[in-house]
């Protein structure tokens, strides 16, 4: 005999019953005592009248179905480590790094749309800064004092903070850090009556700055994830050696560090990145202690990694060793290049000036007779070159040692109307002809160490995610929360 309506509302309520009390079985491991005993109770209370209107249950199993579900949502949305495009992306406990955008400036001019306010680092007390709306005041040091305007406010480090973040710019002729910036500004005078500029900010700002200035606009979400953990290494990284030394700033604001462009520079993507990933770090375990270390990165390895022991002569550790990336990277326009065509003449002066800048043997070498390769690494990358001078004086240089010297005051170069003079990298064979160096063959642009800024986006572009990425790049490495 088939069952009537009511009848199957009632078996189909039986079996919400067992669905209820299995989902519950399922979710005890994620949800809380507390949690899952009130849900206990409502699973009891939906059903607690088995002679009472078909309604009433039905009504109740809805909201059951709310709270079984909503544990769910939480765990699996992206709500714990989502972003929020706001326009402040400060964090608590973020450390702050301290960048520095210019130095040995005579003056600088603010430009601000609402008041600011300024102290002396010695000071407590802040200082109201009126400055007229969009038009520039002057800051100069004179004599150890500095002036704003027409105001003179003391001597030592001057601290200028804006109203909010984005309404004061510093501008210096045609400097490269010419912008606004989140965080303060910090004035630090220098003995011949320069000073620096330095920009304190919390680091997940910093690294805001940073993505948008060392990727492609157009990359995958999850290769600016994958920067972000790298660019937030490595700043922390340089905070907690610039501490040992006594520094006043941390990094520089250009590819002497990474390349950091305030405010203007950041993308909703940027931003995601930065918030997305926050306080994640990558680290290596020694002596049973997780510690961070430079994760160094450039542009294409064009296939081939170098390790930092070769490319620096710092210490071996496995994050940072040699690997191949085949043609993972392929896609740069840097993966092939070539040839570099320069005269030994030519080279003979830039390597004198590099050794000069460098205190090297090599700014007495006579005129420059070879280049060859004197060492390979284990998937083929040259690492190290011998070069020969016209007296028969060897002198042996890493990879990057070689790249240097040849793009030294290349900008000088008389003949460089006949073509690019300068390597982008050291993955390159060389070819010594009676009058001229040819650098053929050569391969990705930067030193080629840690990651590769090409090998991510192909990375990101096969479905890898970004905490992959950055392993995948650092082999032996593990990821951490610093903050």
């Amino acid at each position: 005999m088939e069952p009537n309506s009511r009848q199957r509302v009632h078996l189909w309520i039986d079996r919400s019953r067992y669905t209820a009390a299995a989902l519950l079985v399922r979710l005890r491991k994620y949800i809380p005592a507390r949690l899952e005993y009130l849900a206990d109770v409502l699973r009891r209370w939906v059903f607690r009248h088995e002679g009472e209107s078909i309604w009433r249950p039905c009504l109740r199993m809805a909201l059951l179905a709310i709270v079984c579900l909503l544990p769910v949502v939480i765990l699996f949305s992206p709500l714990g480590c989502g972003v929020q495009h706001e326009t402040k992306l400060h964090v608590a406990n973020a450390p702050i790094v301290r960048v520095r955008l210019m130095q040995g400036v005579g003056s600088v001019q603010l430009i601000a749309t609402e008041s600011a306010r300024f102290r002396l680092a010695t000071e407590t007390v802040w200082h109201p800064l009126n400055l007229r709306s969009a038009q520039a005041t002057g800051v100069t040091l004179v004599d150890g004092q500095w002036h704003i305007g027409n105001l003179v406010a003391g001597g030592g480090q001057l601290v200028i903070e804006p109203g909010h973040e984005g309404t004061l710019s510093i501008t210096s002729g045609n400097n490269p850090a010419n912008g606004s910036y989140r965080g303060r500004y910090r004035l630090l005078p220098m003995p011949d009556g320069k000073f620096d500029l330095i920009n304190d900010v919390d680091v997940d700002s910093y690294v805001a700055g940073v993505l948008a200035r060392e990727l492609k606009q157009d990359w995958h979400s999850e290769t600016y994830r994958a920067m972000a953990i790298v660019a937030r290494t490595y700043v922390l990284y340089e905070a907690s050696t610039s501490q040992l030394s006594h520094r006043e700033w941390d990094v520089y604001a250009d590819t002497r560090s990474q390349v950091y462009g305030g405010i203007a520079a950041e993308s909703n993507k940027s931003r995601d990145a930065a918030s997305y990933t926050s306080s994640v770090v990558v680290a290596f375990e020694q002596n049973g202690k997780a510690q961070i270390f430079k994760p160094y990165y450039s542009s294409c390895c064009g296939g081939v990694t170098q390790s930092a022991l070769d490319a620096f002569g710092e210490s071996w550790i496995a994050p940072l060793s040699d690997q191949t990336n085949h043609t993972d990277c392929n896609a740069s326009p840097n993966f092939n290049w070539g040839p570099v065509v320069i005269r030994k003449d030519e080279l003979t002066r830039r390597f004198r000036i590099w050794a000069n800048r460098t205190q090297r043997a090599e700014k007495a070498m006579a005129p420059l007779a070879s280049i060859a390769v004197q060492q390979f690494n284990r998937f083929g990358r040259p690492t190290r070159f011998l070069v020969t001078d016209a007296k028969g004086a060897q002198y042996s240089l890493s990879g990057e040692e070689l790249r240097w010297a040849v793009n030294a005051d290349a900008e000088n170069d008389p003949h460089k109307a006949d073509g690019a003079t300068t390597l982008k990298s050291s993955f390159v064979k060389v070819i010594t002809t009676p009058e001229e160096i040819r650098f053929v063959e050569g391969h990705g642009w930067g030193h080629g160490v840690g990651l590769c800024q090409w090998c991510a986006e192909h990375h990101a572009e096969e479905h890898m995610q970004h905490e992959d990425i950055v392993l995948a790049a650092y082999p032996g490495a593990k990821l951490v929360r610093a903050y």
